[in-house]
């Protein structure tokens, strides 16, 4: 299975949390030093928490899924 793939599925075991808060996220790139970039959009683009969104339910899925991964960043919110 590709890369590409294995991240969706990771994406897809948490998006049904993010679409019962009428948020999703979708992938803009992985970069050469195993660095996930992604875009929360909805209702998440501008939660408070979704930093902690971030951190406890995104990344630990998708490292979990993936272990290569080292790191999960979104690219439109501030992460404190």
């Amino acid at each position: 299975m590709e890369m590409k793939e294995k991240i969706e599925q990771a994406l897809d075991s948490i998006r049904p949390y993010l679409e019962a808060d009428g948020g999703n996220v979708k992938v803009v790139e992985l970069t050469d030093d195993m660095v996930l970039k992604i875009e929360l959009t909805g209702a998440c683009s501008s939660c408070p928490m979704s930093t902690m969104t971030l951190k406890a339910g995104v990344e630990e899925a998708v490292k979990k899924a993936i272990p290569e991964i080292i790191k999960v960043e979104a690219v439109n919110i501030a992460v404190a």
